[in-house]
């Protein structure tokens, strides 16, 4: 382990810590009684996940392999985001298309959107919860709707209207991913989601009428900015971007509804919005508690870990995925993000808790049970795509209440949800420090799991390089020449005439493992990870002070090329082949089968055949096998299934369903998708009929749902 005394210290006291959070938390367990669930039962999927412990699995069975080629589309519902309302002076709404109504706010304040990122319908990424026969969903525009299981035919759609302020943060500009559902057991059922203005809403599930208990003036919404350091509503970034917004949706444990947070990553100052984890009461949206994820005192835990009291200004360190939860123990698990800045961190010297980091948390009380960092001081965005999947296993005779955290290095994180003890050794090595970036630290350590072997390639050699022939090969030697390489966590550089160009960085920020995640099996126990084989290059460039700039370095495109409307700009690059061919030896995405009861990967298989390499002129007569990199769709798991979206393959070439073997990775079947999927599938069953539902691309985007004839 690490000598660092800092470290040492914040081992010490998180292992005392959760002795004594455990203790409280089964006192509230054996007081509070049964707690409403949220899963698969009766064929319902009542949570983002399927239920809140992020497993992605429902047991049913009606569609196998025998007859998955055999689905035909149910329904197809299209966004109502392309026909929205403005509300008016006079208090009356005026209906229109998406773009006349944004024209007219434009004309009313000219100011009141960036360049090039007006709303759009697009970032429709939700997947959706069904009970008792209704679905229910959100739009890239933050409207909740609730439509008709069985034939799509829409209930009913609430309209926060949160198009109206302004673009939502740059990390997730207009996009969302969907809701939460929680009930008394009785006759109270709410859904909650989170606006991209940075609100909680909550409706009433049979008529999508605001609560009128929850928040001020009955109108079912709480500003989740409302005591946020650094969050005032009316500022904007560099970018005339919101501060805050909340895309991915909250988690229901207990009578808690959660939420994490979008905070913009590409950022010129040091200053920015901290994403504190935000607790309400689900039945009056009373504030419950927030978890300081970027400490707000000296003596807070945690707060020694930000060298120079660069807590005081810095942000993010929000958890932008998903959250997990454990109605029984009372715990909420906050997969965390990276701190202000993504890749330059000379403003926030020392390992800054809570950043990047898995932090058990009391859902009662707010108080930390455990945690663990995963990246000391990141430098990379090696932040947690994805929610943890919660289940049961039994390692070496030993039944283990398990979390399992996926990442975007390609670890798998293993620990006991009950004390934060790791299922297998996690070692702290050194790793690169050299670095050309001014002023910055480098951590001397970063944790590595021991167990499971990570499922994806990580750092760059010269022998990773793509070898089909001798030519092709020769061609990725001279393209990384002017890239520093090196294995996983060597230190980000900046342009430097004569010398390194960057920094080849493989798992790429977008990670091994994204946001679609992992699913779990709770019979088997057995995790499937789709991943990715990438590179990429991160853009370093000094901003300018002029417009505001407190950070000698950040990412991305300059603020010229921003402001003028040219575009994001390449925040990564990569070192580029000719021709469009491959940097890397394949497989350049896969899906991982990992036996959590042994810690050992029980298959490999590309994900897609990867025809759009394949057939490239220079390679269509090789004889390839299967290379994948048709995508890496978030997974669901069925009785017998193995369920995810890919990109390519379908009978005229284009994006399909496909299921696979749970036991072997083979593929079963597939069906074909009219566009690709922009969710993560899921599956229900009404009226003994089993169906599986996916968000899909268009204009506009669709929700889509399949059934057996």
């Amino acid at each position: 382990m690490s000598c660092n005394p800092i470290r040492q210290q914040v081992g010490l006291v998180a292992v005392v810590g959760a002795a004594l959070a455990w203790s409280a938390t089964v006192a509230v367990a054996q007081q509070a009684g049964q707690w409403q669930t949220y899963g698969t039962e009766n064929g319902e999927w009542r949570s983002y996940s399927g239920n809140i412990a992020g497993q992605k699995y429902s047991p049913l069975d009606q569609i196998d392999a025998s007859n998955f080629e055999d689905l035909e589309i149910a329904w197809r519902w299209s966004s109502v985001d392309a026909m929205v309302s403005r509300t008016m002076p006079d208090g009356s709404e005026w209906w229109a298309p998406l773009e006349t109504i944004v024209e007219s706010l434009v004309e009313d304040t000219p100011n009141l959107y960036r360049k090039r990122n007006l709303p759009r319908p697009g970032g429709m990424a939700a997947t959706p919860l069904m009970i008792g026969g209704v679905m229910y969903f959100n739009t890239a525009l933050s409207q909740g709707v609730a439509v008709d299981a069985t034939t799509g035919e829409t209930l009913w759609v609430f309209n926060p209207k949160s198009y109206e302020e302004g673009t939502t943060p740059m990390s997730g500009t207009f996009r969302q991913r969907g809701v939460a559902y929680w009930t008394d057991g009785e006759e109270d059922e709410r859904i909650f989601w989170g606006t991209g203005n940075g609100y909680l809403v909550c409706v009433k599930a049979q008529s999508g009428q605001p609560c009128p208990d929850f928040g001020p003036d009955g109108s079912g919404m709480v500003d989740a900015m409302d005591g946020l350091p650094r969050a005032v509503r009316e500022d904007r970034d560099y970018l005339n971007a919101l501060l805050y917004g909340i895309h991915s949706p909250p988690i229901v444990v207990r009578d808690r509804v959660i939420h994490g947070s979008q905070v913009a990553d590409r950022r010129i100052t040091k200053e920015a919005v901290p994403g504190w984890v935000r607790s309400w009461d689900v039945r009056t949206g009373e504030h419950a508690w927030d978890f300081h994820t970027v400490p707000n005192g000296a003596d807070e835990f945690g707060a020694d870990t930000w060298l120079n009291e660069s807590w005081r200004y810095s942000g993010n360190a929000n958890v932008w995925s998903f959250l997990a939860g454990d109605n029984e123990l009372g715990h909420v698990y906050l997969p965390t993000g990276t701190a202000t800045n993504d890749y330059y961190g000379a403003n926030r010297p020392g390992d800054n808790l809570f950043a990047e980091s898995i932090i058990a948390v009391d859902v009662e009380t707010g108080e930390r049970v455990w945690h663990f960092q995963a990246v000391h001081h990141g430098l990379w965005d090696y932040d947690f795509p994805t929610s943890p999947n919660l289940v049961d296993i039994t390692v070496d005779g030993r039944d283990i209440k398990a979390l399992v955290q996926v990442s975007k290095q390609g670890f798998v994180y293993t620990f006991d949800r009950v004390t934060g003890d790791p299922v297998w050794p996690i070692e702290e090595r050194p790793v690169p420090t050299e670095t050309n970036m001014p002023g910055e630290y480098v951590s001397p350590t970063q944790p590595f799991p021991t167990k499971p072997a990570a499922f994806e390639y990580q750092g760059v050699t010269i022998d990773d390089l793509v070898d089909f022939t001798p030519e092709i090969r020769q061609m990725a030697i001279e393209a990384v020449r002017p890239f520093r390489l090196g294995p996983l966590f060597t230190p980000i550089s900046r342009p430097v005439e004569g010398g390194w160009q960057g920094t080849l960085m493989r798992p790429p920020d977008g990670g091994a493992a994204t946001w679609g995640g992992a699913a779990v099996d709770p019979d088997s126990g057995w995790l499937y990870v789709p991943s990715r084989n990438q590179a990429v290059v991160i853009s370093m460039y000094q901003p300018d002070p002029g417009i505001g700039a407190t950070v000698e370095y950040t990412h991305g495109a300059s603020e010229d090329d921003q402001l003028a409307g040219r575009g994001a700009g390449p925040s990564r690059t990569g070192a580029l082949m000719p021709q469009g061919l491959p940097l890397l030896k394949p497989p350049y995405t896969r899906m991982t089968a990992i036996n959590m009861n042994t810690g050992e990967h029980e298959w490999m298989v590309p994900l897609g055949n990867g025809d759009r390499i394949r057939n490239h002129p220079l390679l269509r007569d090789l004889n390839l096998p299967p290379v994948g990199g048709d995508g890496v769709g978030g997974p669901v798991l069925t009785k017998t299934l193995v369920i995810s979206a890919l990109t390519a393959g379908s009978s005229t070439g284009g994006p399909r369903l496909t299921a696979r073997s749970k036991e072997t990775g083979e593929e079963l079947g597939s069906v074909d998708l009219p566009t690709g999927a922009i969710g993560t599938p899921m599956t229900y069953m009404v009226e003994g009929r089993q169906y599986i539902a996916v968000a899909i691309g268009g204009q506009p985007p669709e929700m889509i749902a399949f059934k057996l004839p």
